[in-house]
C-alpha cells in the first residue's frame, strides 16, 4: 500500500530502535543505501545526523531527493516502511538529535559508547530531515 504521509501503525513501527538504510539520489551513479539511525517526528518526518561535509549532503545539495527504508529484524513477520521525499539540511538540532539517537541505540553507561557520542557531538553536525511524499509498506 503506498500513501503520502504515515499511518499510526508507521509511526509505532519506526518508533523502535531499528536501522533505517538511507539513499540520495546520485543522478547516473546508482543509489547506495546506507544503514543509518534515525527518529520519526511526530509531524511525519524522518530525521538523522550527520556530518556536513558528507558525500550525501554533497548530493542533497544537487538533488534533494532522499529515502529511508526500515525492516523488522529477523525473526519477527516480514514488515517494511519505505519513505522518500524531499529533504532538508537543518544547522539546528543536531547536537540534540545525536544524544537522543546514540541514547536509543547504544547503552551510555558504556564508557566506551559514552567516549565515541562525545566525539561525534564534538563536530559541527546537520540534521537531515526526510519531508515524506510517498509512503510505501509491506507487512506478512
Amino acid at each position: 500500500m503506498t500513501t503520502a504521509a504515515l499511518t499510526a501503525e508507521d509511526l509505532e513501527f519506526l518508533r523502535r530502535p531499528l536501522h533505517g538504510f538511507l539513499t540520495v539520489a546520485a543522478g547516473p551513479v546508482p543509489p547506495q543505501p546506507r544503514p543509518v539511525w534515525f527518529e520519526v517526528t511526530d509531524e511525519g518526518t524522518i530525521q538523522l545526523f550527520t556530518e556536513p561535509d558528507a558525500l550525501k549532503v554533497r548530493r542533497l545539495r544537487r538533488d534533494p531527493r532522499a529515502s529511508i527504508v526500515v525492516a523488522a529484524p529477523v525473526g519477527e513477520p516480514e514488515r517494511w516502511v519505505s519513505v522518500a521525499g524531499r529533504a532538508t539540511l537543518e544547522t539546528e538540532g543536531a547536537q540534540e538529535l545525536s544524544e537522543r539517537l546514540a541514547a536509543r541505540y547504544w547503552d551510555l553507561g558504556d564508557q566506551a559508547r559514552a567516549e565515541v557520542l562525545a566525539q561525534i557531538q564534538a563536530q559541527d553536525l546537520l540534521r537531515l530531515v526526510i519531508h515524506p511524499e510517498q509512503v510505501s509498506r509491506y507487512s506478512f
